[in-house]
């Protein structure tokens, strides 16, 4: 079974979780000491524990499925959070109902959802982005997908690489578009920041710790289709007012809808306008 574990609170632990983890024969984590003095303070003594992460999981579905399959109760709970939401979890589970095992969920925060929920932004359609990849196409076509997305998108970032996360996200999206940085969720310092992407990207100047997670608001819905005409004119009245041809051509994509790319084509002429 996976099972939900605080995301800094120690009292979101569920009375759920705490006899879940309790009844036990193994209890899979990401970290033995930090679950170790988790269940130390949920008072559940005498369990065993195998270390399960990102190195180790592979080799623990083996295992695991033969303690299934011997009739033996497994939890599976990463540092913080839900299993197998960027975390591991993920192959146990698939190797655990591939070998027709009932795999269950105790459900139990999720720093995503929390974020989403008190951005303020719009949550009746979302999608669940994780963690960026870290560089080069991969990374920018992921980001081209997320300035044409029209639901609210949420992200993983480490505190280290918030403010290149941000900054590309302003260039992708156009630095207007609203977004939340959500810190430190149910912590003592937790911190919840909102504005458009320009002005989280002054915030971030400074150093930032802890957990977090960004939301960012969908793309307009479509209208009609602009024109090319329209498209210069839109980048070059935002050039007029004072913003940089790459923030002004960022700032029109966002605003009509289209892909960045086809408005940078058209500002430096150097390809089909209307080839994506």
């Amino acid at each position: 079974m996976l099972v939900g574990t605080p995301i800094g609170n120690l009292g979101d632990l569920s009375a759920r979780a705490v006899e879940a983890l309790a009844s036990a024969d193994l209890v899979c984590c990401e970290d033995t000491r930090r679950t170790g003095r988790l269940l130390e303070h949920a008072g559940v003594t005498g369990a065993r524990l195998r270390r399960v992460d990102e190195h180790t999981e592979a080799e623990a579905c083996t295992e695991v499925c033969e303690l299934l399959g011997a009739g033996a109760t497994v939890a599976m709970v990463t540092d913080a959070g839900m299993p197998a939401l960027t975390d591991p979890g993920g192959r146990l589970v698939a190797a655990a109902a591939a070998a027709g095992h009932t795999v269950t969920v105790v459900p139990g925060p999720s720093a995503g959802l929390a974020a989403l929920a008190v951005s303020g932004l719009a949550t009746t359609r979302f999608c669940f982005e994780g963690f960026l990849p870290r560089k080069g196409r991969a990374r920018a076509e992921r980001l081209e997908l997320i300035a044409g997305e029209r639901r609210t998108t949420v992200l993983y970032e480490s505190p280290r690489r918030l403010q290149a996360c941000l900054e590309d996200l302003a260039e992708a999206c156009g630095p207007q578009r609203r977004a939340v940085v959500a810190r430190e969720l149910t912590k003592l310092h937790e911190e919840v920041v909102r504005g458009s992407l320009a002005e989280l990207c002054e915030w971030s100047a400074e150093p930032v710790k802890g957990e977090v997670v960004v939301v960012v608001e969908g793309a307009a819905e479509e209208g009609p289709v602009p024109t090319d005409d329209q498209l210069r004119a839109a980048v070059e009245a935002l050039v007029s007012g004072g913003a940089s041809r790459r923030d002004a051509a960022a700032s029109a994509a966002a605003a009509h809808g289209v892909s960045r790319r086809r408005v940078y084509n058209l500002v430096v002429g150097s390809q089909n306008p209307t080839s994506e």
